[in-house]
């Protein structure tokens, strides 16, 4: 077989229950119920698993979708694993430059990133609190073997309480049995370095060890921004077989450290269609720049497989991850206000520490949301092969997640954060009574036990496969405030007393500065309180191969997502409820040996969505639920490759999308209830329709790849009165490989992003359901060279 075609021919779709799949699987336990040898194929990196690895054959019973690392390195080098996902049918991804070092948004068949469950070996990546997908903290994509979607669904044992739209898995690769070093080098657009260095140990011991470690330096520009990014990264495998019948345990580690400078992105529709948004500001030295987002996170991930008797079999997964990260951001403030919030003095104290002048009248000081979480977690599952045809797994998952959210100011030098992380690493800013200047101080504690059971069974001669599953995670918050809540969003930290208790228990105090310019603004007492959240989830699925190469599937999916902290904290105790989801899917498959082809229609039944009103009377945020949400649609994807060295993948979807209910937002001036009219209008940032095509051609010692991305219209604000118009962006990748370089495996690679320099809208952000959207300019074409040397 070369390595354009598919590993599996019409006689190996029908071999057995347990046969491919695991390539979108998650945890060990699901990767190890639905291995074949295929998957060992997969999991160790090798290229004859599907075409030119865009696309991969799939006989789980819902709709999945994989990309291989021979996919993933026609990409830019360094790029986001997600934005390698943005040909998936029902996926879309935009990054905020063309590197993917400074962040991006993904959303799926009309759900955003967070109800969408992040996964890297199976451990959940949302953050803990908002259930946030940050996509420039991700692995390199030169240490993964593949990336896996559900789309719309999760696994049985997914680790997750917020996926109500899907998973995205990420693997990472196994360690080379052979001693090997590999170095690329990239250059590009913008000031764009990178140089990423891996070494395989090979096998080593006696018992057949092997490991590879890795490291990556990423620098360049902003494309509108004042200044860009600077990423240094480590990851590490170390892989122990135990025997000969797959089992192993497994270390993996990873640590990413991104300084990015994301400046002022974001323009109005009005303002990109006068041609602004693509202009680098001008540098004032001196001036106050706080636009930077520093973030440092890690984690250390286990993995084994022990087989404890015939047909049975544990898998374990433990892990730890760390984050510590902030937004940026300032504020100014006068000696009175400082004296009102810390005590008379306050404000000469602090002044004199910024080293003003006594004729100062105001001192502008940092002012970072910072997030800091200590992250516990184990997947497990026993698997008990009641023998060819029938299997049992009973999965538990525990995680513990420490997430504390802090404000502490800090001083600034030049114009830049004297610390990256502001009061937190550096100097605070101490006020008269001792206390520290902060903008927010909480802490949570995300705890989940997940105990789950999974049938499969295969019947009628191999022809029919049934999975039937039961998910039932119990999700905790313990809630910690020790401020006063003003709404969902802003706070006051201070020791000063409220001067007025009202009859609902929220508090007022005098005008006490930025945080507080309205002496009748309204506070919650700080509070501890717990909110409980459970549901029993089914997960059922049948494939039938009604022919050779032909299948049909169905399933049938109940989701969750619990209220994120921030819907939580608020001047009295919100008590939105679950978000609920049930999905149906029914879909057709063909697999051949050049052709592999798949198509779905699915339906979500959305329940208890909760938005984030602005009530303009209280003059405060609320998140609540707003009832009932539809989706439906349909996805296709097909891969034909019908001459050596030539392939074609093309992918659509549609989906439409109905909120049921109007939006509830506060009272008149009269008492009143004010609705928002939401009912009947479509989903916010979802566009109906997307399509994606590319062409890959291999002539001698050059690979051409041509790809290309339409996104629909996306409504800008859920009452859907103002809309982002569509667009379409190629990329361009070719590749040489000298032939007669037979002592290393050395290519030149070269990659354009947005090949016609396409002027469009990416991401969207709207502070309230009616307001008019504000937009992530597309970045423009970029235009990166890579060297790459493997020996």
């Amino acid at each position: 077989m070369n390595r354009k075609r598919v590993f599996w021919a019409t006689t190996a779709l029908c071999s057995g229950l347990l046969v491919a799949g695991a390539a979108s699987a998650q945890s060990t336990g699901s990767q190890t119920v639905e291995s074949t040898e295929l998957d060992t194929i997969v999991v160790t990196g090798a290229r004859a698993n599907g075409i030119d690895g865009a696309i991969v054959a799939q006989r789980n019973p819902r709709s999945t979708a994989t990309i291989t690392d021979q996919y993933l390195q026609t990409q830019n080098a360094g790029q986001s694993p997600l934005a390698s996902l943005n040909l998936v049918p029902g996926v879309n991804f935009n990054n905020t430059d063309a590197y993917g070092s400074s962040g991006g948004d993904v959303t799926m068949r009309g759900f955003d990133s967070a109800r969408i469950s992040l996964t890297v070996d199976g451990i959940p990546l949302n953050d803990t609190g908002n259930y946030a997908i940050y996509t420039n903290q991700q692995q390199d994509p030169e240490t993964l073997s593949r990336v896996g979607v559900n789309l719309g669904t999760t696994e049985v044992d997914s680790p997750t309480a917020s996926a109500t739209g899907g998973t995205i898995n990420m693997v990472t690769r196994r360690p080379s049995s052979d001693f090997g070093v590999t170095l690329v080098g990239s250059t590009g657009s913008e000031s764009f370095g990178r140089i990423f260095a891996m070494i395989d140990t090979g096998e080593f011991g006696p018992w057949g060890t092997s490991a590879w470690f890795s490291a990556s330096k990423t620098e360049y520009d902003h494309f509108n921004a004042l200044f860009g990014v600077d990423k240094t990264q480590f990851n590490g495998r170390i892989y122990q077989p135990l025997g000969d019948n797959g089992d192993f345990v497994s270390l993996s580690g990873h640590y990413n450290e991104n300084r990015n400078f994301f400046g002022n992105q974001q323009v109005t529709l009005a303002q990109f269609r006068q041609g602004l948004g693509y202009t680098r500001p001008t540098y004032t030295p001196g001036s106050t720049q706080t636009g930077i987002n520093p973030s440092n996170t890690g984690n250390i991930r286990g993995q084994s497989r022990f087989t404890l008797a015939e047909g049975l079999r544990l898998t374990i997964d433990p892990s730890f991850q760390y984050t510590l990260a902030h937004g940026g951001g300032s504020n100014s403030w006068t000696r009175a206000q400082l004296d009102a919030i810390g005590g008379a003095g306050s404000g000469n104290l602090v002044f004199a520490a910024a080293g003003l002048p006594a004729t100062a009248t105001s001192v502008t000081l940092a002012r970072p949301n910072i997030t800091n979480t200590h992250r516990y977690s184990v997947l497990s599952s026993l698997i008990w092969d009641i023998n060819d045809d029938h299997q049992i797994r009973g999965a538990y998952t525990y995680e513990f997640g420490r997430h504390r959210q802090t404000g502490q100011q800090g001083f600034l030098s030049n114009g830049f954060f004297a610390d990256d992380f502001a009061g937190r690493n550096g100097d605070p800013v101490r006020l008269a009574d001792g206390s520290v200047l902060r903008r927010r101080d909480r802490l949570s504690h995300a705890i989940l036990n997940q105990f789950s059971l999974e049938y499969r069974g295969s019947f009628m001669e191999n022809t029919v496969d049934l999975v039937l599953g039961l998910r039932a995670p119990f999700f905790k918050r313990e809630l910690n405030n020790y401020c006063y809540q003003r709404d969902t969003f802003n706070a006051l930290c201070t020791n000063v007393a409220p001067n007025v208790t009202n009859a609902d228990g929220t508090v007022q105090f005098p005008v006490l500065g930025p945080y507080n310019t309205n002496a009748n603004n309204r506070y919650g007492r700080p509070m501890s309180f717990e909110k409980k959240y459970d549901a029993l989830l089914p997960n059922i699925g049948a494939t039938w191969r009604f022919a050779p190469n032909q299948s049909i599937y169905t399933s049938y999916a109940e989701g969750l997502s619990a209220p994120r902290t921030d819907d939580l904290y608020d001047r009295s105790i919100p008590d939105p409820q679950l978000e609920s989801t049930k999905t149906f899917d029914l879909g057709y498959r063909f697999s051949s040996s050049n052709l592999i082809a798949s198509v779905a229609a699915w339906r979500t039944e959305y329940e208890n969505r909760i938005v984030r009103t602005f009530d303009q009377e209280e003059d405060i945020f609320f998140s609540r639920n707003v009832g009932a949400v539809t989706l439906q649609g349909i996805d296709g994807q097909v891969g034909w490759s019908p001459v050596e060295g030539f392939s074609l993948y093309a992918t659509a979807s549609y989906v439409h999308s109905e909120v049921k209910n109007n939006l509830p937002n506060g009272l008149d001036g009269a008492g009143n209830p004010v609705f928002l009219p939401t009912a009947g209008k479509s989903l916010f940032e979802t566009p109906e329709i997307q399509a994606g095509v590319r062409a890959q051609y291999e002539i001698s010692d050059f690979v051409f790849g041509l790809q290309g991305k339409y996104v629909g219209e996306r409504w800008a604000n859920d009452i859907n009165t103002e809309e982002a118009p569509d667009y379409t962006v190629f990329d361009l990748d070719l590749r040489y490989t000298p032939s007669w370089m037979a002592a290393a495996d050395t290519y030149l690679q070269l990659n354009v992003s947005n090949l016609f320099d396409q002027r469009y809208l990416a991401d969207i952000r709207t502070q309230n359901p009616g307001d008019a959207g504000s937009y992530h300019v597309g970045a423009p074409r970029a235009v990166m060279l890579t060297l790459g040397v493997q020996f």
